[in-house]
């Protein structure tokens, strides 16, 4: 039974695979690997979740949390020309991601990170997450309940959760954290979800 993509260090051999996507009128080239979330294409809800992100007004890095091989990121980072910090629990993951990042020309930072960990003190402008549902429902609602402490006044998290993995229970959590949760956008039992930091 190979390792799930919510492991430290993924001992599943490697068998990486490339491919080409287009996100927000861009082509990109993405390398994934056994071991870390979605191989072979972008997902689609991290990629709902891209073509929904609208950039914040106010100054500041974009943070992904669980970023995996870093599509959204990295296109995010390279679409809105804001620094992008990149963190996962998953090694190979982040090794991933610079590799994608430095294919793409794209210049982010990644660190090695359970949730909010190796974060420290600082706070974002926006923060995206496809939150690691196999990791269990305590690390997802932790993931979604501490981004408030880590965006500045008027930064947002956007959250992607299928309604059958838990989307109400996360959106009525956002609710209980941040006053202005909004429901951007909603395709194939996915959701996106907006919470801003006011």
């Amino acid at each position: 039974m190979g390792d799930h993509y919510y492991t430290n260090d993924p001992r599943s051999e490697s068998a990486p695979e490339t491919w080409t996507y287009e996100l927000r009128g861009k082509q990109y080239h993405f390398t994934s690997d056994r071991g870390v979330f979605s191989k072979g294409s972008v997902d689609f809800g991290s990629r709902l979740l891209i073509e929904s992100f609208e950039v914040p007004e106010v100054s500041g890095r974009i943070l992904d949390v669980g970023c995996g091989y870093g599509p959204m990121g990295i296109s995010l980072a390279d679409a809105s020309g804001r620094e992008a910090l990149l963190i996962d629990v998953n090694e190979r993951a982040l090794a991933l991601s610079e590799q994608n990042a430095a294919r793409n020309g794209v210049t982010v930072e990644t660190r090695l990170s359970h949730a909010y960990d190796a974060v420290g003190g600082e706070r974002f402008a926006a923060i995206v997450t496809n939150p690691p549902i196999r990791a269990g429902k305590q690390v997802v609602h932790t993931i979604l309940r501490e981004a408030h402490a880590h965006l500045v006044d008027g930064g947002a998290i956007y959250v992607v959760i299928q309604k059958k993995q838990g989307a109400p229970s996360a959106k009525k959590l956002l609710e209980e954290v941040f006053s202005q949760v909004e429901t951007v956008a909603k395709e194939k039992g996915y959701f996106i979800f907006r919470a801003i930091r006011s």
